[in-house]
Protein backbone atom coordinates (compact mmCIF):
# COMPACT_ATOMS: atom_id res chain seq x y z
CA UNK A 1 0.00 0.00 0.00
CA UNK A 2 1.47 3.79 -0.86
CA UNK A 3 0.09 6.75 -0.77
CA UNK A 4 -0.44 9.03 -4.09
CA UNK A 5 -1.19 12.83 -3.60
CA UNK A 6 -3.26 14.67 -6.61
CA UNK A 7 -2.76 18.78 -6.75
CA UNK A 8 -5.64 20.40 -8.02
CA UNK A 9 -4.87 24.22 -9.10
CA UNK A 10 -6.13 26.96 -10.74
CA UNK A 11 -3.26 28.91 -12.53
CA UNK A 12 -2.48 32.03 -13.25
CA UNK A 13 -0.67 33.95 -15.79
CA UNK A 14 1.69 34.43 -13.05
CA UNK A 15 4.66 32.25 -12.96
CA UNK A 16 5.93 32.84 -9.44
CA UNK A 17 2.78 32.79 -7.99
CA UNK A 18 1.75 29.83 -9.65
CA UNK A 19 5.19 27.93 -8.07
CA UNK A 20 4.58 29.09 -4.84
CA UNK A 21 1.28 27.70 -4.77
CA UNK A 22 3.07 23.94 -6.05
CA UNK A 23 5.06 23.93 -3.52
CA UNK A 24 2.85 24.44 -0.82
CA UNK A 25 0.84 21.66 -2.27
CA UNK A 26 3.54 19.53 -2.40
CA UNK A 27 4.79 20.04 1.19
CA UNK A 28 0.89 19.40 2.10
CA UNK A 29 1.24 16.16 0.10
CA UNK A 30 4.40 14.98 1.63
CA UNK A 31 3.28 15.45 4.92
CA UNK A 32 0.32 13.58 4.32
CA UNK A 33 2.78 10.49 3.73
CA UNK A 34 2.40 10.53 0.20
CA UNK A 35 5.32 8.98 -1.87
CA UNK A 36 4.37 10.11 -5.29
CA UNK A 37 2.33 13.49 -6.17
CA UNK A 38 0.89 14.62 -9.58
CA UNK A 39 0.81 17.99 -10.95
CA UNK A 40 -1.65 19.50 -13.58
CA UNK A 41 -0.99 20.47 -17.36
CA UNK A 42 0.14 23.68 -17.15
CA UNK A 43 1.06 23.44 -13.56
CA UNK A 44 3.20 26.77 -13.74
CA UNK A 45 1.62 29.37 -16.33
CA UNK A 46 -2.13 29.30 -17.77
CA UNK A 47 -1.91 32.21 -20.02
CA UNK A 48 -2.54 31.97 -23.57
CA UNK A 49 -1.20 29.42 -25.86
CA UNK A 50 1.31 31.81 -27.68
CA UNK A 51 2.52 33.08 -24.09
CA UNK A 52 4.10 29.09 -23.33
CA UNK A 53 6.89 29.93 -25.42
CA UNK A 54 7.96 33.02 -23.32
CA UNK A 55 8.79 30.68 -20.42
CA UNK A 56 10.17 27.44 -22.19
CA UNK A 57 13.07 26.17 -21.64
CA UNK A 58 16.15 23.79 -23.13
CA UNK A 59 15.95 20.29 -21.73
CA UNK A 60 17.84 19.53 -18.69
CA UNK A 61 18.64 22.76 -17.01
CA UNK A 62 16.42 26.34 -16.53
CA UNK A 63 14.24 27.69 -13.36
CA UNK A 64 11.46 25.44 -13.72
CA UNK A 65 13.39 22.27 -13.74
CA UNK A 66 15.55 23.75 -11.31
CA UNK A 67 12.33 24.27 -8.60
CA UNK A 68 11.02 20.47 -9.36
CA UNK A 69 14.09 19.48 -8.43
CA UNK A 70 14.96 21.58 -5.49
CA UNK A 71 11.10 20.62 -4.12
CA UNK A 72 11.31 16.89 -4.85
CA UNK A 73 14.57 16.49 -3.08
CA UNK A 74 13.40 19.19 0.12
CA UNK A 75 10.23 17.23 0.45
CA UNK A 76 11.77 13.64 -0.77
CA UNK A 77 8.93 13.07 -2.76
CA UNK A 78 8.93 11.88 -5.90
CA UNK A 79 6.53 14.19 -8.62
CA UNK A 80 4.90 13.73 -12.45
CA UNK A 81 5.46 17.47 -12.50
CA UNK A 82 1.70 18.63 -14.94
CA UNK A 83 3.72 19.79 -18.01
CA UNK A 84 5.84 22.46 -19.00
CA UNK A 85 7.30 23.88 -22.17
CA UNK A 86 10.48 22.86 -23.28
CA UNK A 87 12.42 23.23 -26.13
CA UNK A 88 12.91 20.25 -28.80
CA UNK A 89 16.71 19.91 -29.85
CA UNK A 90 16.97 23.25 -28.13
CA UNK A 91 15.36 24.73 -30.44
CA UNK A 92 14.14 28.05 -29.82
CA UNK A 93 12.16 28.99 -33.13
CA UNK A 94 10.04 25.82 -32.94
CA UNK A 95 7.28 25.49 -30.68
CA UNK A 96 8.13 23.44 -27.49
CA UNK A 97 6.62 20.54 -26.56
CA UNK A 98 4.27 20.31 -23.52
CA UNK A 99 6.70 17.47 -21.49
CA UNK A 100 5.73 15.56 -18.88
CA UNK A 101 8.63 14.93 -16.25
CA UNK A 102 8.93 12.52 -13.37
CA UNK A 103 11.35 13.75 -11.00
CA UNK A 104 12.29 11.43 -7.81
CA UNK A 105 13.04 11.82 -4.27
CA UNK A 106 16.85 12.86 -5.19
CA UNK A 107 15.56 15.31 -7.74
CA UNK A 108 16.46 13.62 -10.51
CA UNK A 109 14.49 13.40 -13.81
CA UNK A 110 13.69 9.54 -14.40
CA UNK A 111 11.48 10.06 -17.21
CA UNK A 112 10.18 12.85 -19.80
CA UNK A 113 6.78 12.26 -21.73
CA UNK A 114 5.86 14.91 -24.42
CA UNK A 115 2.05 15.24 -25.08
CA UNK A 116 1.64 13.56 -28.70
CA UNK A 117 -2.15 14.12 -29.03
CA UNK A 118 -2.71 17.86 -29.31
CA UNK A 119 -5.76 19.67 -28.55
CA UNK A 120 -6.99 21.18 -32.13
CA UNK A 121 -11.09 21.48 -31.57
CA UNK A 122 -14.38 23.25 -31.38
CA UNK A 123 -16.50 22.64 -28.30
CA UNK A 124 -19.72 21.56 -29.20
CA UNK A 125 -22.60 23.94 -28.26
CA UNK A 126 -19.62 26.64 -27.11
CA UNK A 127 -18.05 29.43 -28.53
CA UNK A 128 -14.84 27.76 -27.43
CA UNK A 129 -11.86 26.69 -29.90
CA UNK A 130 -8.32 25.43 -29.66
CA UNK A 131 -5.60 24.67 -31.93
CA UNK A 132 -2.70 23.48 -29.36
CA UNK A 133 -0.37 22.39 -32.75
CA UNK A 134 -0.20 25.66 -33.66
CA UNK A 135 2.40 26.64 -30.39
CA UNK A 136 2.78 23.15 -29.52
CA UNK A 137 5.51 20.39 -30.81
CA UNK A 138 3.87 16.75 -30.45
CA UNK A 139 5.69 14.00 -29.21
CA UNK A 140 5.77 10.54 -30.52
CA UNK A 141 7.14 8.72 -27.55
CA UNK A 142 5.19 6.01 -25.05
CA UNK A 143 7.06 6.56 -21.70
CA UNK A 144 6.25 3.87 -18.59
CA UNK A 145 8.50 4.37 -15.44
CA UNK A 146 8.85 2.46 -12.01
CA UNK A 147 8.12 4.48 -9.34
CA UNK A 148 7.98 3.83 -5.89
CA UNK A 149 3.73 3.27 -6.68
CA UNK A 150 4.03 1.02 -9.01
CA UNK A 151 4.96 0.67 -12.89
CA UNK A 152 3.35 4.53 -14.02
CA UNK A 153 2.40 5.19 -17.11
CA UNK A 154 2.47 8.46 -18.67
CA UNK A 155 -0.43 10.49 -20.36
CA UNK A 156 -1.43 13.89 -20.61
CA UNK A 157 -5.43 15.89 -20.52
CA UNK A 158 -6.61 15.06 -24.44
CA UNK A 159 -4.60 11.77 -24.78
CA UNK A 160 -7.24 10.15 -22.74
CA UNK A 161 -9.60 9.76 -25.66
CA UNK A 162 -6.90 7.12 -27.87
CA UNK A 163 -7.22 4.45 -26.36
CA UNK A 164 -4.60 2.83 -28.45
CA UNK A 165 -1.71 4.95 -26.42
CA UNK A 166 -2.70 3.44 -23.44
CA UNK A 167 -2.76 -0.37 -25.47
CA UNK A 168 0.88 0.75 -26.02
CA UNK A 169 1.59 1.56 -22.44
CA UNK A 170 -0.31 -1.91 -21.32
CA UNK A 171 2.71 -3.18 -23.31
CA UNK A 172 5.38 -1.70 -20.71
CA UNK A 173 3.82 -3.02 -18.00
CA UNK A 174 1.50 0.05 -17.00
CA UNK A 175 0.12 -0.10 -13.15
CA UNK A 176 -1.05 3.34 -12.64
CA UNK A 177 -1.33 6.04 -15.00
CA UNK A 178 -0.78 9.47 -14.65
CA UNK A 179 -2.76 12.34 -16.15
CA UNK A 180 -1.82 15.98 -15.69
CA UNK A 181 -5.12 17.63 -17.68
CA UNK A 182 -6.59 21.26 -17.53
CA UNK A 183 -9.56 19.35 -19.69
CA UNK A 184 -12.27 22.39 -20.18
CA UNK A 185 -15.50 22.90 -18.05
CA UNK A 186 -17.39 21.83 -21.30
CA UNK A 187 -15.79 18.40 -22.38
CA UNK A 188 -15.21 17.79 -18.52
CA UNK A 189 -18.77 17.89 -17.88
CA UNK A 190 -19.55 15.72 -20.74
CA UNK A 191 -16.36 13.22 -21.13
CA UNK A 192 -14.19 13.32 -17.92
CA UNK A 193 -15.24 10.62 -15.09
CA UNK A 194 -16.46 8.39 -18.05
CA UNK A 195 -13.39 8.06 -20.16
CA UNK A 196 -11.16 8.34 -16.42
CA UNK A 197 -13.72 5.11 -15.51
CA UNK A 198 -13.12 3.36 -19.19
CA UNK A 199 -9.42 3.93 -19.16
CA UNK A 200 -9.17 2.35 -15.54
CA UNK A 201 -11.26 -0.74 -16.40
CA UNK A 202 -9.66 -1.35 -20.36
CA UNK A 203 -5.94 -1.56 -18.61
CA UNK A 204 -7.18 -2.67 -15.14
CA UNK A 205 -4.82 -0.49 -13.70
CA UNK A 206 -5.29 2.84 -11.56
CA UNK A 207 -5.82 6.27 -12.99
CA UNK A 208 -4.33 9.30 -10.87
CA UNK A 209 -5.75 12.33 -12.70
CA UNK A 210 -5.05 15.83 -11.52
CA UNK A 211 -6.86 18.67 -12.99
CA UNK A 212 -6.84 22.52 -13.18
CA UNK A 213 -10.04 23.53 -11.67
CA UNK A 214 -11.90 26.72 -12.56
CA UNK A 215 -11.99 29.83 -14.22
CA UNK A 216 -8.66 31.03 -14.95
CA UNK A 217 -7.41 34.61 -15.94
CA UNK A 218 -7.25 33.84 -19.77
CA UNK A 219 -10.85 33.06 -19.75
CA UNK A 220 -10.40 29.72 -19.85
CA UNK A 221 -12.39 27.86 -17.67
CA UNK A 222 -11.08 24.34 -16.58
CA UNK A 223 -13.68 21.25 -14.84
CA UNK A 224 -11.19 20.25 -11.88
CA UNK A 225 -12.57 16.77 -10.38
CA UNK A 226 -9.31 15.41 -10.15
CA UNK A 227 -9.50 11.79 -9.14
CA UNK A 228 -7.88 8.52 -8.93
CA UNK A 229 -10.06 5.62 -10.27
CA UNK A 230 -9.26 1.95 -9.17
CA UNK A 231 -8.72 -0.54 -11.76
CA UNK A 232 -12.14 -1.93 -11.12
CA UNK A 233 -13.48 1.20 -11.94
CA UNK A 234 -14.09 2.45 -8.58
CA UNK A 235 -13.83 6.31 -7.67
CA UNK A 236 -11.31 6.27 -4.54
CA UNK A 237 -11.33 10.00 -3.82
CA UNK A 238 -12.62 12.67 -6.26
CA UNK A 239 -12.45 16.63 -5.87
CA UNK A 240 -14.79 19.44 -6.89
CA UNK A 241 -12.94 22.64 -8.73
CA UNK A 242 -11.03 24.39 -5.39
CA UNK A 243 -7.40 23.93 -5.72
CA UNK A 244 -5.67 21.44 -2.88
CA UNK A 245 -4.38 17.74 -2.75
CA UNK A 246 -5.90 14.79 -2.79
CA UNK A 247 -4.65 11.66 -1.04
CA UNK A 248 -5.69 8.29 -2.10
CA UNK A 249 -4.07 4.92 -1.72
CA UNK A 250 -2.71 2.87 -3.64
CA UNK A 251 -2.44 -0.91 -3.40
CA UNK A 252 -0.43 -3.16 -6.16
CA UNK A 253 -1.26 -6.30 -4.66
CA UNK A 254 -4.86 -5.65 -5.32
CA UNK A 255 -4.40 -4.78 -8.86
CA UNK A 256 -2.67 -8.38 -9.23
CA UNK A 257 -5.40 -9.89 -7.53
CA UNK A 258 -7.83 -8.37 -9.85
CA UNK A 259 -6.20 -9.30 -12.82
CA UNK A 260 -5.16 -12.86 -11.95
CA UNK A 261 -8.79 -13.08 -11.42
CA UNK A 262 -10.10 -11.45 -14.22
CA UNK A 263 -7.78 -12.16 -17.02
CA UNK A 264 -9.20 -9.58 -19.47
CA UNK A 265 -5.97 -8.38 -20.54
CA UNK A 266 -4.65 -11.88 -21.78
CA UNK A 267 -7.50 -12.39 -23.81
CA UNK A 268 -6.58 -10.60 -27.55
CA UNK A 269 -7.96 -11.81 -30.69
CA UNK A 270 -6.71 -9.15 -32.59
CA UNK A 271 -2.85 -8.66 -31.85
CA UNK A 272 -1.39 -7.30 -35.46
CA UNK A 273 -4.89 -4.99 -35.99
CA UNK A 274 -4.26 -3.15 -32.84
CA UNK A 275 -0.42 -2.55 -33.59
Amino acid sequence: MSKIALIQMRSVAKVACNLEDAATYISQAAVQGASLAVLPENFALMAKESQRRDIAEAAGGGSLQDFLAEQARKNSIWLVAGTIPLFVDDDEESPPTASCLVIDSDGGQVARYDKIYLFDVGIPGREEAYHESSHTHAGSQVVCVDTPVGRLGLAVCYDIRFPALFMQLMKQGMEVLALPAAFTAGTGKAHWEILLRARAIESLCYVAAAAQGGRHENGRETWGHSMLVDPWGAINGEMEKDPGVLIADINIGDLESIRQRFPVLTHKRLENQER
